[in-house]
């Protein structure tokens, strides 16, 4: 009889009945040996030194310790790393690739629910949801003689929607917007025109994209080169009345420009990340009628997060059973992708 695997969960405590709620951690069991009161998040706990000598699995998320040369030194066993979160960035180091071990990211199930919201925010902003709301509510009742003209500008028959960035939710999002009748923009350096007709988009470079574009969606990733990829220029390239839509990180965006344009009232904004997060309390977009903040909401929370513990089962099961990982992160990924 085959000996099952070893698995050992290290995250943030309180993240363990949230990413594996009892009915996910029982289907876990079937597939290895884990013990579910057992949660490390000090790799220098005594009880955590001697789950590493057997641990064979380990399951990170949100919260984990660095995984250095001194913990793989403690864990001659390891095999994998199968992240409950996004990005490995700053959990896995050197020493873990030049080992050779397995490393899986979860930020597929991740993008879900980001790529639903992202959604959500373009057929919105293409009724002008965001605005009209708040001069209904002010006017209480009023008759409002601005309303037929702002009408004749609303709606998302042909809205035109440029993407930035094929990532992981790049992708999803575009499957979400095939069937609606949009024309949809990407611009991507690694996807060809061939590639992005099949993702059902029109390859455009950036400032193109911007130009072009009703309603503009951030999906790059959080990388040095990326960094301040919207700039002042760059703003001032999309076009009076449209809505940017951030659900990536707001250091892609250069704060202090977007502050001016949306301030002067030019463009709109869907905002769930901003640079700094969060805003200071004075920051004029908590009181703009054309901004509309949310609190890093976009990707997993709730009961969403059950999703991204059954997305580690089921890298688990491939793994036991000898198949390639799903989910597999390279070390040569890492200069693209969040």
């Amino acid at each position: 009889m085959t000996a099952r695997m070893t698995a050992l969960f290290a995250m943030t405590p309180e993240n363990l009945p949230r990413l594996f709620p009892h009915r996910v951690t029982d289907r876990l069991r079937e597939s290895v040996d884990i013990d579910a009161c057992l949660v490390v998040d000090d790799f220098r706990q005594p009880d955590a030194a001697r789950a590493l000598a057997a641990t064979e699995v380990l399951i990170t998320s949100w919260g984990s310790p660095l995984i250095d040369q001194r913990v793989l030194d403690a864990a001659p066993r390891l095999r994998a790393v199968l992240h409950a979160a996004g990005t490995v960035r700053g959990y896995v180091t050197e020493p873990v690739w030049e080992r050779g071990l397995l490393v899986s990211s979860m930020a597929q199930a991740n993008a879900i629910p980001v790529a639903e919201y992202t959604l959500a925010a373009i057929l919105l902003a293409g009724k002008n949801a965001f605005v009209s709301r708040d001069v209904f509510t002010g006017l209480r009742g009023a008759p409002d003689p601005e309303r037929e003209r702002r009408r004749e500008t609303l709606g998302n028959h042909h809205r035109r929607v440029g993407v930035i960035g094929a990532s992981r939710v790049g992708r999803r999002l575009l499957e979400l917007l095939r069937p609606l009748d949009f024309e949809v923009f990407l611009s991507d350096p690694y996807v060809g025109p061939s590639e992005a007709t099949e993702l059902g988009a029109v390859l455009l470079s950036l400032d193109d994209l911007l130009r072009s574009s009703d309603i503009v969606t951030l999906h790059a990733p959080d990388l040095p080169q990326t960094r301040g990829m919207l700039d002042r220029r760059r703003l001032a390239l999309i076009p009076d009345g449209a809505t940017l839509i951030n659900t990536s990180r707001g250091a892609l965006i250069e704060a202090e420009a977007l502050t001016e344009e949306l301030v002067s009232g030019r463009i709109s904004a869907v905002l769930d990340v901003t640079d700094p997060e969060p805003l200071p309390s004075d920051s004029p977009l908590y009181r703009l009628p054309n901004v509309f903040l949310t609190p890093h909401i976009a990707g997993s929370i709730g009961n969403e997060l059950s999703r991204i513990g059954e997305a580690v089962v089921d890298e688990v099961e491939r793994l036991v059973s000898g198949r390639p990982l799903l989910h597999q992160v390279l070390l040569s990924d890492l200069d693209r992708v969040a």
